[in-house]
């Protein structure tokens, strides 16, 4: 089976140096492979989302000498792809409209949805569409993190797919949208492994393939929080600052040779491909030498 594999970033704001992280892990591993590496936007959101954000992604990864293949596949374009999957879903009674607000379920004071809506199984107004999950164990192997098992109705409850406002979960997005680009390996951060399981109890649902999952450690901010867009991590510098492709090849726990810290984008690239090693990846989350 050939290799494809995908970064997706929300344009809610330009790429950081945690971005970085999945970013190059995920292109190394696809083009190690002999593989594609495709781009996908995750659009969904647009009250999120940074005007200009999706353009100043592009010129960050293209700075960076991280080329993807084909075109962009931009999610605000897949309403219809995303409609005929929860139709699918509707009529082999997978799933529901749920009119709770987070009020009402924080007065219940359960990290999990508790099934109140289960028994409306047709179109209601101001309501959210939720999957029925089992009560059954889901279990995967990540590629670094190991074999993994979740009871869904027990951790989090049924799933929303589509919010009161209208708008598509991105639990439903990236599951129809990773089988329509034939994803066959997903690489990205560990703050992602917990939505796993759901995602592939969706898959079987839509009678969908389950790619491979590699979860890579968080870059931390001194404080112990995840550096990010919210936590007000700087944009990746342009032009291209080179050094901070070694320091993330670092980070990821490749043995990059010191003499190409200023080497140019595409020799370190070079490197990284002919030397990728997933095996060394650490487990544990870190800060680095990478500013924060």
């Amino acid at each position: 089976m050939s290799y494809t594999g995908r970064f997706a970033p929300t344009p809610t704001g330009p790429l950081h140096t945690g971005s970085l992280i999945a970013a190059v892990a995920s292109y190394c591993d696809a083009r190690a492979a002999g593989g594609k590496w495709l781009l996908r936007m995750e659009d969904i959101d647009p009250p999120r989302e940074m005007p200009g954000a999706a353009d100043l992604i592009l010129r960050q990864l293209h700075a960076y000498g991280l080329e993807w293949d084909g075109e962009v596949l931009f999610q605000h374009q897949r309403t219809e792809a995303y409609l005929a999957a929860l139709e699918q879903l509707q009529e082999q009674g997978d799933v529901f409209w749920c009119c709770c607000s987070r009020t009402d379920l924080a007065r219940l004071g359960t990290t999990a949805y508790p099934g109140t809506c289960r028994p409306f199984t047709s179109p209601r107004d101001d309501a959210a569409i939720r999957l029925r999950v089992p009560d059954r164990v889901i279990r995967f192997n990540d590629r670094l993190f190991g074999p993994q098992a979740e009871n869904l109705q027990n951790s989090i409850g049924d799933v929303v797919l589509r919010r009161r406002d209208g708008l598509f979960a991105y639990q439903l997005a990236v599951v129809v949208d990773d089988a329509f680009q034939n994803i066959t390996d997903v690489v990205r951060g560990a703050d992602l492994l917990d939505n796993t399981a759901r995602q592939i109890f969706l898959q079987e649902k839509l009678g969908l393939a389950t790619p491979r999952y590699l979860h890579l450690p968080l870059m931390l901010h001194a404080d112990g929080t995840k550096l990010s867009k919210q936590t007000f991590a700087p944009a990746l510098p342009l032009p291209a600052e080179p050094v901070l492709l070694w320091q993330t090849l670092m980070f990821l726990g490749q043995k990059i040779p010191a003499d190409l810290q200023h080497a140019t984008p595409d020799r370190i690239l070079h490197w990284a491909i002919r030397n990728w090693t997933p095996g060394d990846i650490p487990r544990q989350h870190g800060m680095s030498s990478l500013p924060a």
